[in-house]
């Protein structure tokens, strides 16, 4: 179902920012739910760690991509004001103990004449924390710049791509909305573009409104109305194409599937834990509880890898839903008044001329288009933003109607006669 509103489009690209910040902060502090993610969205980052001991504060280091340890490093944490110091282990690791809690903080590092410097952060009172260092990211972007370059000037040959293992659903509420975000990204790992013979389209699920193209997205994407379409060539790397959309519902219980066009290297899912809201697929190999960086708790799912054409079906069980009286309530008078006002203008009028004819029968056809149109809404069955841009045009169009026909004299007459008397 739809949920009728204006402006939806501004909402989901506002929501752009939240959406990338939420995925950042799940993806370093869940490592197990996939593959780590570009190492940039970690660089500098704090992360709580209930397994380390209170007061324990880790540094990572590595340089350009996970994995790549730098070992033997000397690194400095500054906490409230008072500066310490330590050597990183074979895992590129610096240990702090016996940090104060709810101090402020800060960690840094020189790294072949780098100086990398983390977000502040506020040490725990319970557990302890996680930092990353990243060194030479300035370098891998120019690389990684220079490849791209020297690929998009290389023909695309035919070839498939893929929704990288970074690809994330996410899902939060807003009354009895259901906010959907897809973080996809689309890999191609050939060395030069990629043709796929036609563009890559996503048809969002039965009921998908307002969807838009949320910051950081590819200009090759586009969306209109629920379907989504990614033009090719593929460059060699990831194509970022990030969708928010909304669904309607009114029971404690739905289905939502998916289908992807192309193979689905990593299920992931994430669900606002509101309640007792539960989240269940044939799909899923694990569901657990998380917290983003806010302190927000989401369920987490994940599961093997989907192939091309392959659906994702999952249930939501005891969702928070509100009663429909007071929408229905507000539709039903809406009606109402419309009627009533229709009733006014038309009633006692005389029709002594073309010109008059003409304006009413155009005001019939309005009104009886209008009608429809509020007959399905009082049934529940949510206008399109097209619809409701139609309603919005047919009032106004009655609305200049009705006063022609009262200029041309097809109002209420005084003396004793219609409603004015």
């Amino acid at each position: 179902m739809i949920r009728p509103a204006s402006g939806v489009r501004l909402w989901a690209l506002g929501l752009g920012r939240w959406a990338l910040g939420f995925v950042a902060g799940v993806l370093v502090a869940i490592p197990a739910a996939g593959q780590m993610p570009d190492p940039s969205l970690m660089h500098g980052r704090a992360v709580p760690a209930a397994d380390l001991p209170t007061g324990t504060v880790t540094v990572r280091l590595v340089r350009e991509q996970l994995g790549s340890n730098v070992v033997g490093q000397e690194v400095q944490l500054t906490a409230d004001g008072t500066p310490r110091t330590a050597k990183t282990d074979d895992q590129g690791r610096a240990t702090f103990e016996g940090v104060p809690g709810g101090v402020a903080g800060r960690a840094r590092a020189t790294v072949g004449g780098e100086e990398l410097v983390s977000e502040s952060f506020t040490v725990p009172t319970s557990g302890g924390l996680r930092v990353i260092l990243v060194a030479g990211l300035e370098d891998a972007r120019k690389q990684k710049a220079a490849e791209e370059a020297a690929a998009a000037a290389a023909p695309p040959v035919r070839g498939t791509v893929a929704f990288g293992p970074n690809s994330r659903v996410l899902m939060e509420f807003r009354d009895d909305t259901l906010q959907l975000f897809y973080v996809l990204e689309v890999v191609n790992n050939a060395a030069s573009r990629v043709d796929l013979g036609g563009p890559l389209i996503i048809d969002l699920p039965e009921g998908a409104a307002g969807a838009a193209l949320l910051e950081g997205s590819s200009p090759t994407a586009s969306v209109s109305g629920d379907r989504v379409t990614v033009t090719g060539p593929f460059a060699p790397g990831t194509t970022s194409v990030q969708i928010g959309f909304r669904l309607l519902y009114d029971s404690a219980a739905i289905t939502v599937e998916q289908r992807w066009p192309v193979a689905l290297e990593q299920l992931t899912v994430a669900v606002e834990k509101v309640g007792a809201v539960s989240i269940s697929s044939a799909q899923f190999s694990t569901v657990g509880e998380v917290n983003a960086e806010s302190g927000t708790p989401f369920l987490l799912a994940s599961g093997p890898p989907l192939p091309a054409g392959g659906t994702l079906s999952l249930q939501l069980t005891d969702l928070p839903v509100h009663s429909p009286t007071p929408r229905y309530v507000a539709l039903g008078l809406a009606a109402a008044i419309l009627a009533l006002g229709a009733w006014f203008a038309v009633g006692g009028r005389q029709d002594d001329s073309g010109s008059r004819r003409r304006l009413e029968a155009r005001r019939d056809k309005l009104l009886g288009e209008l009608a429809a149109l509020e007959r399905r809404a009082r049934k529940g069955a949510p206008l399109a933003e097209p619809e409701e841009e139609r309603r919005q045009r047919l009032v106004a169009e009655l609305e200049q109607i009705y006063g022609e026909l009262d200029e041309a004299g097809t109002g209420p007459r005084g003396g004793g006669r219609d409603i004015a008397a």
